[in-house]
């Protein structure tokens, strides 16, 4: 179906097609029509799927401007939460639309002020919460809500709090809720929450093994695989890279080697302030470093362009968080590659990801490659010791935790 072929305001249209937007891809296809006329929808789609404009679309041109608080948006995440807001505000300004950004981790004052306001908000469930028991948000005239993510809402431990609002809100409202994947708990929060017979809509999952090359090294030794990490970024990797690593501090620890390796590189975590991950998240889609060092907070959902290798550093735990990740490049009919760096202790989720006969990992020949220092801990400044100054400086520089460091080029304020 075309773009153009959609009964919604012409307006919308016309952003559609200045972005270049001809087709609608399946998700859109499916739901919008059942969005648009009033229905409780269940989407199931794979990061990259096109499932913002899916309830985007008809949720701008339900809603009337000026009438209040209309459409609620909830993510699992921060940095999920300002990429929506940025396609509502983006898609909705044509219409006049006031859309809230609400989030943990900068000031509420700002946000108290623009939800008096707003016709529509995106926020995260804890933040949204607190707007609610602080009185600082009417949802009497919500007439739609969106949980995107749903199944990690779950594995983050933020359901009970999505069942909180959802409660507050009339009960009449319509409610849309995207999922990468329908398991147990999702169906029973459906059936909790939604009309009889919701919608249902599920998309293959699906890799295009014709763009996304998928390779692994069985490297054997765990103390080897930094040195073929960096081997790859300097000879191999010509665009934007993400390494997933297992934990924050993981994260940080390799993040802070491939600089003193010589190689740009940013990590986020939700360990992070909002502003460290916003500069992080900035700094890689401007192409000012190359290398976003993650942990799954960045595989799901997040609007990424022109990423060419994904590394696993750390094997996911299964084949779903193996495709989330492996999502994030060979997008819009661009090639990519996925390479899982292979140690002794990453075999058995390996073989849970090689389960999935979808999935096409052909090993890969170890290449030579030259060992490099890895260091687990930041060295200690030797102290001084003048006079009476012997104690003054200790540890004066010294920060208080890998997570408030910055790596690659140097933090610029916003």
């Amino acid at each position: 179906m075309k773009c153009q072929e959609l009964p919604i305001n012409s307006k919308l249209l016309e952003r559609l097609h200045e972005y270049g937007f001809t087709d609608l891809t399946t998700i859109q296809e499916k739901c919008i029509p059942h969005v648009l006329s009033g229905s409780d929808v269940v989407g199931q789609a794979e990061t990259g799927s096109g499932k913002t404009l899916a309830f985007c679309l008809p949720i701008l041109d339900k809603i009337n401007c000026h009438h209040g608080l209309q459409a609620l948006v909830l993510t699992p995440t921060r940095e999920l939460c300002i990429q929506l807001s940025d396609v509502f505000k983006d898609f909705g300004k044509a219409l006049h639309m006031t859309v809230a950004c609400v989030h943990g981790g900068v000031s509420i004052g700002p946000q108290i002020q623009r939800l008096k306001s707003a016709e529509i908000t995106v926020g995260t469930p804890g933040r949204m919460l607190d707007h609610i028991r602080r009185g600082t948000i009417d949802l009497r005239h919500i007439q739609v809500i969106v949980i995107d993510e749903t199944d990690k809402m779950f594995e983050m431990g933020f359901i009970e709090d999505v069942e909180a609002i959802v409660r507050e809100a009339p009960r009449d409202r319509q409610l849309l809720l995207f999922s990468a994947t329908i398991s147990d708990d999702v169906l029973t929060l459906v059936k909790n929450h939604t009309k009889e017979d919701p919608i249902v809509i599920r998309t293959q999952s699906y890799v295009d093994h014709t763009k996304l090359h998928q390779v692994y090294y069985d490297i054997g030794e765990q103390n080897r695989k930094f040195s073929l990490l960096v081997h790859l970024l300097k000879t191999r990797s010509e665009g934007l890279s993400i390494v997933f690593c297992g934990t924050r501090r993981e994260s940080d620890v390799v993040a802070r080697n491939l600089k003193n390796q010589g190689i740009y590189a940013s990590a986020i975590h939700g360990g992070m302030n909002q502003n460290k991950r916003t500069i992080s998240l900035n700094d890689l889609k401007n192409e000012r470093t190359k290398v976003l060092v993650a942990t799954d907070v960045a595989a799901r959902g997040l609007d990424i362009k022109n990423i060419t290798h994904i590394y696993n550093y750390d094997v996911p735990k299964t084949p779903t968080e193996y495709i989330h990740r492996i999502g994030r490049t060979a997008r819009a009919g661009a090639k990519g590659s996925a390479i899982t760096l292979l140690t002794e202790r990453d075999h058995e989720n390996f073989r849970r990801v090689q389960s999935n006969e979808e999935l096409q990992i052909e090993q890969e020949d170890m290449p030579q490659f030259q060992q490099v220092p890895f260091r687990r801990h930041t060295e200690q400044q030797p102290q001084q010791h003048r006079g009476g100054m012997r104690s003054q400086q200790r540890n004066h520089h010294r920060p208080s935790s890998f997570s408030s460091m910055s790596y690659g080029r140097p933090s610029r304020r916003y």
